[in-house]
């Protein structure tokens, strides 16, 4: 369902008829780039990858043409996706890559124990801190003092 939504907004908002306006359209649909290839006006442009070693790095370019392949998985790494995420991420990426096949159940998520609380990062407690705060109740002066305040605290914790 979604890439079709998004392949129909893209149509429309670049058709005349409709919206016909010029636009960064960002997705992560591979599909979509044969778009350019069906309608007039759109063309295909990505960040430029360089990959060794198993490690992928985002050169920070954009160029024309579209991504020979997805590192969706890649950027959920980055991202801190726990790791059995990215391991079930994977096979279910190998299963829908295969013809006419289904995404089996994951046996392994469904044997494993229940995540520790160590599994996430625990947020800071400065965060909380932050969190708590009646911004509205405060002075621009007491805010700016309270936040000066959290910055020292969170220097001191440095190593």
């Amino acid at each position: 369902d979604g890439l079709s939504i998004a392949w129909a907004v893209a149509e429309y908002i670049q058709d005349r008829r409709h919206l016909g306006a010029r636009t960064l359209f960002a997705t992560h649909y591979h599909e979509m780039t044969q778009l350019a290839g069906l309608r007039e006006g759109v063309k295909n442009y990505s960040v430029s990858v360089r990959e060794r070693d198993g490690e992928v790095l985002f050169l920070r370019k954009i160029v024309e043409g579209g991504a020979d392949r997805s590192y969706g998985i890649h950027v959920a790494r980055l991202a801190g996706l726990p790791p059995p995420v990215l391991t079930r991420a994977r096979e279910v990426l190998a299963q829908l890559e295969r013809p006419a096949t289904g995404v089996l159940p994951d046996q392994a998520l469904e044997n494993e124990p229940p995540p520790s609380d160590h599994t996430l990062p625990q947020p800071h407690p400065i965060i909380e801190e932050v969190r708590q705060m009646d911004l509205f109740s405060m002075t621009p002066l007491e805010a700016l003092n309270r936040l000066a305040e959290l910055q020292r605290r969170l220097e001191d914790e440095k190593p």
